[in-house]
């Protein structure tokens, strides 16, 4: 399994030691997060890589399976990151993958995902889901901000984490903004 743009590696980490895949491989841009995610997280079946979404390491058809969840949005070129998934992807592999984005973009994104070879075996608008978990986690984010975080910045780390009243959070609630999850197949 491939997890693409893997951050600090929690979720690798989670697959390696829940699921059990004979190997999974966390990668992604930034090198501080590798050296965090290898100093972090420990499992015999669990490495990590840096390395460009849209310009993979690894051989064709290397992974039964791979991973992306919220960081697709960051990326250049969906297309781009797209293909390189399929192409890293064995025959029958899934794509298990996860992001916003503008409520505009929902069918230049699908017809993305769809003209990069990949089968879309279901889609789900998450954004219910996702707001009803911003709800619940909202007043412990703020306590933590509000200690953690100078007064001059608390407001974008607010938006960052999706505080009730921040400018994510009603783009979430008013429609702007949609989180989908995908399962493709190749």
């Amino acid at each position: 399994v491939l997890e693409i743009g893997s951050g600090r590696g929690g979720g690798a980490s989670f697959l390696a030691r829940y699921l059990g895949p004979a190997e999974m491989t966390g990668i992604d841009l930034s090198e501080t997060a590798v050296a965090f995610s290898r100093s972090t997280h420990h499992a015999p079946n669990l490495s990590f890589r840096a390395g460009d979404a849209e310009n993979l390491p690894f051989e064709d058809e290397a992974f039964d399976a791979v991973v992306n969840v919220e960081s697709s949005h960051c990326y250049p070129s969906l297309p781009a990151f797209f293909r390189e998934a399929r192409r890293v992807l064995k025959p029958g592999g899934s794509f298990l993958y996860a992001d916003l984005h503008d409520a505009a973009t929902v069918e230049a994104w699908r017809d993305a995902l769809q003209s990069s070879g990949l089968t879309i075996t279901n889609e789900c608008d998450i954004t219910p889901r996702v707001l009803a978990a911003l709800d619940r986690d909202d007043a412990r984010k703020k306590v933590l901000i509000n200690r953690l975080v100078p007064s001059m910045l608390r407001r974008s780390f607010f938006d960052f984490a999706g505080i009730r009243g921040s400018k994510m959070y009603e783009a979430f609630r008013t429609g702007s903004f949609v989180y989908f999850s995908f399962v493709a197949r190749k």
